[in-house]
């Protein structure tokens, strides 16, 4: 496995839409492999693969404390979605960014594992908004066109001293 480099914002791959995968291949193990790799070096808690280059329909997701939970999802599609959540969002295709963003609660997807078997993931609160926010990538789309206000210096939204309670 290998690193990978992260395209960032103004990259012109981020704004095209993935493109389905119709049989795992060594290639693509080997792509979901560094995927991975990839996010936990960089503390992500999900990356697409446009977001490493690759237009394909492929995400993995870990917010875990742990780190040792992740999921891959290939050709995903969210089916259910309930509620909304507000808050702070970032992404490694923006560093050092976050923005206010609206999701869903809760939200159901349905994709293929790295077996290329059916799975289903539902997720709230910080599963939730990943997996909404990773599949956007697949469609060309990043969450600052979501933000609500600007965006900020990730360090600001963090408490001072001072204003944390004991």
């Amino acid at each position: 496995m290998a690193l990978r480099t992260i395209r960032t914002m103004g990259d012109p791959v981020l704004e095209k839409r993935a493109k389905e995968v119709t049989e795992m291949t060594e290639r693509l193990k080997t792509l979901i492999g560094d995927m991975l790799e990839t996010m936990y070096e960089e503390n992500g808690v999900g990356l697409a693969a446009p977001q490493v280059g690759v237009l394909k329909r492929i995400v993995v997701i870990d917010v875990s404390e742990e780190r040792n939970e992740p999921h891959v999802l290939i050709n995903p599609v969210i089916t259910e979605t309930e509620g909304e959540q507000t808050g702070y969002e970032g992404c490694l295709s923006v560093p050092g960014k976050v923005g206010m963003v609206t999701r869903p609660e809760r939200v159901v997807c349905r994709a293929l594992d790295e077996n290329m078997q059916e799975v289903t993931l539902e997720g709230t609160e910080l599963l939730g908004r990943a997996i909404a926010h990773e599949l956007d990538h697949l469609e060309g789309r990043l969450y600052v066109s979501l933000v609500e206000g600007e965006l900020v210096d990730a360090d600001s939204t963090e408490p001072d001293e001072e204003e944390v309670e004991e």
